[in-house]
């Protein structure tokens, strides 16, 4: 299905399974997904119902692709528009020519520090729930969050990068339908230089994470302000479904 923007996977899991039990009229019904999809990212979230979990693992571990957002300039502590701009950086030498030159750096295997404010566990610990204190105590502070030292790289496959466009100013062309619940930071003002990128990749790799490192490889910060997943192994976001949709089959 197509992902909405501003729902987590859970949330779209709790909302599918909710009307799948009415509708088979099983209420030990299984229902689950194939790779989380960020909050902020639309697109292609593939969702199993009943027998169908079994594969879920298999088609987790599918080559993904995506549209990102990659905006220079500044940085947040979700690398994302979750959580506002914390610093800012200089734009010289931030331009379509030097990011051309850059990308070829990042095709191929590699390590890659995920971001701090995600899912994946640390000692048992949910390393968002790391991220949130240590962000607290960066503020009451007074500095700027530094997520450092806190998780170790993984291995990853970046397949294809490809440059699609360069504007002015950030690009938000999704749909809001207004009931997500998860906030959103107010960019509206900002003018800032934003690439969108298509990026083939293996699981396990962080958008997010690469618009910290591009950032980074052209001296400046950067972080994610659109995401849309493409494709998920042999689905194409041509054959997605809305929520809508998939409520109204299960009605």
């Amino acid at each position: 299905m197509d992902k909405p923007y501003r729902w987590t996977s859970a949330d779209v899991i709790r909302k599918i399974k909710y009307a799948a039990i009415r509708h088979f009229g099983e209420k030990k019904l299984k229902v689950g997904h194939a790779g989380t999809l960020d909050p902020l990212a639309t697109g292609i979230l593939l969702v199993c119902i009943g027998p169908a979990t079994r594969r879920a693992e298999a088609l987790q571990r599918s080559p993904k692709e995506y549209i990102a957002g990659v905006t220079f300039g500044a940085t947040t502590p979700s690398y994302d528009l979750e959580k506002e701009i914390d610093a800012r950086y200089p734009l010289d030498g931030v331009c379509e020519a030097s990011l051309h030159a850059v990308l070829p750096g990042f095709l191929g295997e590699q390590d890659q520090v995920a971001p701090l404010f995600s899912a994946k566990s640390v000692d048992g610990v949910r390393a968002y729930e790391t991220a949130r204190r240590l962000l607290k105590a960066a503020q009451r502070e007074g500095r700027v969050f530094d997520p450092g030292g806190v998780l170790q790289a993984n291995r990853i496959n970046i397949y294809e990068l490809e440059l699609l466009s360069w504007h002015g100013s950030i690009v938000q062309d999704f749909v809001d339908d207004g009931r997500g619940r998860i906030r959103v930071a107010d960019v509206s003002g900002e003018q800032l230089p934003t690439a969108m990128i298509r990026v083939a990749c293996s699981k396990g790799t962080y958008i997010r994470a690469l618009a910290r490192d591009l950032g980074e490889a052209l001296g400046s910060g950067a972080f994610l302000s659109s995401l849309r997943r493409t494709k998920n192994g042999g689905f194409g976001i041509e054959d997605a479904v809305s929520l809508e949709e998939v409520l109204e089959m299960l009605s």
